[in-house]
């Protein structure tokens, strides 16, 4: 009787740990790609810009409104002590996309530098998994403490970060295939208007179907806990 019930297996321990995977998955997302409120800073900025454009077709009020905007939500950040690369990575691409816009006359240049930096993510989330060294990997390794160790020691990770990473790719490309016909061939607002709602939903749908994969992939390994235990056990070893 005691040999069974030392292999009878309390499936509440394992749908608890299996919970635990899963929120510590959700918490590292959120923190690698600024969670909900960061997707909102990110659109905010270009809804206002097509906005104001739409109502008075000044192109430097409408960028100065939208680069304000993106100040004051950086600076929030700041105050909050959130993250600082959340708090100047909006404020730098809404800079670029207002210079660019003024500077050239053309309301639809406010959008090129992102819509430039979507694509070349896209390719690169595409090329990285191809070559077996997937960016999602290298993006959440430093975030799970588990640095490169899914390269070789973690196949199960492996495989899941490269299921992610062209996802993340394909979705993006899908973005940019309908954006860059809108730059060439719409207008100004309708690009906007595009754009603004195509902010959120791609980036929702990626960071799920990311949050997916790992979630059914094995634990990260701890290699930060394993250098502290290693330096722990040779002052040990000093000592004795």
């Amino acid at each position: 009787m005691a040999s069974i019930d030392k292999q009878t297996e309390d499936p509440r321990t394992d749908k608890g740990a299996d919970d635990d995977s899963r929120a510590i998955t959700e918490a590292a997302l959120f923190e690698a790609f600024g969670g909900i409120r960061g997707m909102v800073e990110t659109t905010v900025p270009g809804l206002v810009f097509v906005l104001i454009y739409t109502i008075n077709r000044d192109i430097h009020i409408a960028a100065i409104a939208a680069l304000s905007l993106s100040v004051l939500l950086g600076i929030a950040r700041l105050v909050r002590k959130d993250t600082l690369k959340h708090a100047f990575s909006g404020v730098f691409g809404v800079a670029f996309g207002a210079v660019f816009a003024m500077m050239s006359g053309d309301a639809k240049n406010f959008y090129l530098p992102g819509m430039l930096y979507t694509l070349g993510l896209a390719v690169a989330y595409i090329a990285t998994a191809i070559a077996g060294v997937p960016l999602l990997g290298l993006i959440l390794g430093p975030v799970f403490k588990e640095n490169l160790s899914w390269r070789k020691r973690n196949p199960g990770r492996l495989r899941a970060y490269t299921k992610a990473s062209w996802a993340w790719g394909l979705i993006l490309l899908a973005k940019s295939a309908i954006l860059f016909p809108l730059y060439w061939w719409g207008d100004a607002t309708q690009l906007g208007w595009v754009k603004v709602a195509l902010g959120i939903p791609p980036m929702l749908l990626s960071v799920y179907l990311t949050w997916i994969f790992l979630s059914k992939a094995p634990p990260p390994i701890n290699v930060i806990a394993e250098m502290e235990a290693e330096e722990e056990a040779k002052k040990a070893a000093a000592r004795s």
